[in-house]
């Protein structure tokens, strides 16, 4: 029954209500919607994990550039021939992959090594600091402290740890901080060392920290 205006008596009857208008029907089929998106997505990032890397794929074709189907060379290739081929092919990718498997694996176990080995003596450079404020203040001497200090190089240096930033030394922005430009020339040194820059093999720990200056006659 409906009213004079064409709304029914009671719209919220399940007889009135259009079920593909309703708010639970939307809401599942958003949830379809989003699970396909997510299906779609996980299939794509599948894909792109699941690619042979350039190397890897030169590997393989330079390694397949040697076989021969036909084995035994009477200029027909058996099936016998063909299966084997297939075969050496499929044995050959599979070197290959596992090759590039080992490298990329070895390639990331160095990459955690060097990065916690970075973050351990990014923790001791305030040590060195203190260490080298004293040597110049003429503070260590030859005690303890001066065996402490002479130990702890040694460690680092064992670990490929080197510092940089002496006085003119020339200038390089991208290892260099420069707080302060007194330079009158060109030609751009170390005038002052405010603070050593440490690398750990190739890789900048630190920049060292200097004053500009000109170099000296």
């Amino acid at each position: 029954m409906t009213t004079p205006n064409g709304m029914p008596d009671n719209p919220g009857d399940p007889e009135n209500t259009d079920p593909e208008a309703t708010s639970a029907d939307r809401a599942e089929q958003a949830a379809e919607e989003a699970a396909a998106r997510q299906a779609a997505d996980s299939q794509a990032g599948q894909a792109t994990e699941d690619e042979i890397s350039p190397e890897l794929e030169a590997e393989i074709n330079e390694a397949f550039a040697d076989i021969d189907p036909d084995a035994d060379g009477d200029g027909e290739v058996s099936d016998v021939e063909q299966q084997l081929a297939e075969r050496t092919e499929d044995l050959q990718r599979v070197t290959a992959e596992y090759a590039n498997y080992r490298r990329r694996t070895e390639r990331e176990r160095q990459g955690i090594i060097d990065t916690a080995r970075a973050g351990v003596v990014s923790q001791l450079l305030p040590v060195l600091d203190d260490l080298d404020l004293a040597a110049q203040h003429g503070d260590l001497g030859e005690g303890p402290l001066k065996a402490l200090s002479d130990k702890l190089v040694n460690i680092l240096g064992g670990m490929k740890v080197e510092s940089f930033g002496a006085v003119g030394e020339e200038f390089d922005p991208e290892i260099h901080e420069a707080v302060q430009d007194l330079s009158q020339g060109d030609v751009k040194v170390l005038g002052t060392v405010l603070r050593k820059g440490y690398r750990l093999g190739d890789k900048v720990i630190r920049t060292a920290m200097v004053l500009i200056g000109d170099p000296e006659d």
